[in-house]
């Protein structure tokens, strides 16, 4: 019997597929501004023990893994420069989107060098973040469509009111944020709200990656498209979902978050 430590319920438990022999494990990549530090690696070399685990028991697994190449600001609450943006200026090239999509490309081989040199078995598919913009497009779409994103001036906005469980994931103290109000809201409505599409407006003018969109020319938040990518391969429901034990409060809080809010059904099974 296979046993799995469950971050949602806090307990181990036997683990059960959705699908037959199937499993669909979705792991958060790197962002690619920069070498992968050893604790990057320790989640990498974490998820290719389970993968093999599972193969090992039988199981057949899919395994999604994105790259982060534009949209994962310098602070998790939408604010700062964008990292990628940042490393240029870091290593002294030139502001353009040429150059951008260059350093990731140096950062995304060494990141899967790095994997290689540690026999981490690469996943079945890599989806680069600015390879599915109009996906992310299309789930943002949804999102607002069923009531749980509104719009301001300068960006789209996941409403965390609109889902009560929000919280669960990380066992968010929310009525101790809204007592504090220590979070600068700016256009939001609550301190939980995170952006879907930021716009190319204020601070966000420059910002070197930009595409159309409903909303206006912008850019795609961090976690959109973690939701987008991992249910665009797997479906909207699937088996294992993995990544640094710091996503925990804000990353995969949020991703959760969004893909109730396209399909109201909760995502992943672990």
């Amino acid at each position: 019997m296979l046993k799995l430590y469950n971050t949602l319920t806090r307990t181990k438990e036997q683990f059960k597929p959705l699908k037959g022999k199937g499993v669909g494990l979705y792991a958060c990549g790197l962002t690619v501004y920069n070498y992968a530090h050893i604790g990057n690696l320790r989640s990498y070399v974490f998820e290719d023990l389970l993968r093999r685990t599972l193969e090992h028991f039988g199981y057949k697994v899919k395994h999604v893994m994105n790259i982060t190449d534009v949209g994962h600001l310098t602070s998790d609450a939408d604010t700062g420069e964008d990292k990628m943006q940042k490393a240029l200026v870091r290593e002294g090239l030139d502001l353009s989107e040429q150059s951008l999509l260059k350093l990731a490309e140096k950062y995304t081989k060494t990141f899967k060098e790095n994997l290689c040199d540690l026999n981490i078995l690469d996943p079945h598919i890599w989806c680069k973040a600015t390879e599915h913009i109009e996906d992310m497009i299309t789930f943002i779409k949804l999102i607002q469509k069923n009531g749980f994103a509104y719009e301001t001036e300068d960006a789209v906005y996941f409403d965390t009111t609109k889902y009560p469980d929000y919280k669960k994931l990380a066992q968010l103290d929310i009525e101790g944020m809204e007592a504090g109000k220590r979070v600068e809201l700016g256009n939001k409505k609550n301190p939980t709200d995170f952006a879907l599409w930021l716009k190319a407006v204020g601070k966000n003018t420059n910002h070197l990656m930009q595409w159309d969109s409903p909303w206006g020319k912008g850019f795609p938040g961090w976690h959109i498209e973690c939701s987008t990518l991992s249910t665009k391969y797997l479906g909207k429901e699937f088996d294992i979902h993995c990544g640094g034990i710091d996503h925990i409060p804000v990353h995969h809080t949020n991703e959760r978050a969004q893909s109730y809010g396209a399909f109201q059904i909760e995502p992943v099974k672990y």
